[in-house]
């Protein structure tokens, strides 16, 4: 029994040494931030305003929104604003408050949403789950979507509400929890696709619906001739940098051999969602990093969508072996390693991707590598 007693207490100390190790990571990447403040959500406030004053049908004229701009902040720089329509209608009340209170408001609810999202769905208890959810706050990509203001923490937030809710089989919630996933479609939109092939009916039916209705709310607002707009600056020439973290980025992939490779992600995604449709823990952080793959843009604070999907993967597959390899992509991601400049360089994430698309991909093919899920709190699924 002493041993017991010994081996409990060793087992404490060290998820102790771990969450302070965590936290000091999230300190340190809330602390040290050099990025220009809310600078997306700059556009997306001036896009409602526009809509607000101007109506609906002008959010993507840029000189109404140059405009606008200056007036909110002239301090910030100017930018077009690429957004869906639902960006600028969720953000629209804030524009009536002083810029930088607004900026406050939105940067708290997109932290705090993500926070409690990560500690409602996780299956860890006690130390381990406040290890597991500030773990998935460190990396430096979290801190830098809520720095400039994206709206990506809010789509993470609704697959993470997702994954909880389909290992509960609450399928019509989770599928309307998805439909976060309009906010920034590139990020996670084969996700709704990995549920339907998982015979997960209601709740691809749930996310179709929604995304029906969203539809028919920004023709009527925004119109035809709004969101042609909107498609035409969509095709224009991609912001620098913002195929950094894409195949092209990271592979030089273009043209036929970037199509191929697409086309392989997503058939791989999804047949693997079939695979694991007994039990889909692991489809919606395979679905996430399959969009993540198969996007022909992004930004460094879009890697918040892979700080989610890895949560849930820690969370579904707790042995050493699965853990390994998401801790060493946290050293990685970790402010530590940022702020000495050793960390990869933006090009260098999708090989992460890859290599977790690629373990993940075995798991459903390979039996020893999805037996012994966990007993803690394992809901069914």
């Amino acid at each position: 029994m002493f041993n017991d007693v010994k081996i409990h207490a060793s087992k404490q100390l060290w998820l102790m040494l771990a969450l302070g190790i965590v936290a000091v990571a999230v300190c340190l990447d809330v602390l040290h931030r050099n990025d220009p403040i809310g600078v997306d959500f700059h556009t997306y406030v001036a896009a409602g305003q526009v809509g607000v004053e101007q109506g609906w049908p002008n959010i993507y004229n840029q000189v109404m929104l140059d405009v606008e701009q200056v007036e909110l902040s002239p301090s910030h720089i100017v930018q077009p604003f690429l957004s869906p329509p639902a960006v600028a209608y969720v953000t629209a009340p804030l524009g009536f408050l002083p810029y930088d209170v607004a900026y406050v408001v939105w940067a708290v609810l997109l932290l705090g949403i993500f926070a409690a999202a990560l500690a409602w769905s996780g299956l860890s208890t006690g130390l381990s789950k406040w290890i597991a959810v500030l773990g998935a706050l460190a990396p430096w990509w979290v801190m830098h979507a809520v720095n400039v203001g994206q709206v990506v923490p809010l789509e993470a937030a609704g697959c993470l509400i997702a994954w909880r809710l389909v290992r509960e089989r609450r399928d019509m919630l989770a599928g309307l929890a998805l439909a976060t996933i309009l906010f920034k479609p590139n990020n996670a939109i084969l996700v709704p696709f990995a549920l339907l092939f998982a015979t997960r009916f209601r709740a691809f039916a749930a996310w179709a619906g929604a995304a029906v209705l969203l539809s028919i709310v920004e023709v009527l607002t925004v119109g035809v001739g709004g969101l042609s707009q909107y498609v035409t600056q969509l095709r224009g020439p991609l912001p620098s940098g913002a195929d950094d973290i894409t195949l092209h980025g990271a592979l030089a992939a273009t043209g036929a051999f970037a199509a191929v490779l697409r086309i392989l992600i997503i058939g791989g995604v999804l047949a693997a969602a079939h695979r694991m449709r007994s039990s889909p823990g692991l489809v919606i952080p395979l679905a996430v990093v399959g969009s993540l793959l198969i996007s022909p843009y992004l930004h460094a604070s879009d890697l918040a969508m892979l700080a989610a999907a890895g949560f849930m993967a820690w969370e579904q597959k707790p042995s050493l072996a699965w853990r390994a390899p998401l801790i060493a992509t946290w050293v990685a991601a970790s402010p530590f390693i940022f702020d000495l400049g050793w960390g990869p360089r933006l090009k260098r994430w999708p090989l992460f991707e890859i290599m977790l698309l690629a373990v993940l991909l075995l798991a459903a093919w390979w039996p020893s590598l999805t037996a012994g899920l966990t007993s803690r709190r394992r809901a069914p699924a």
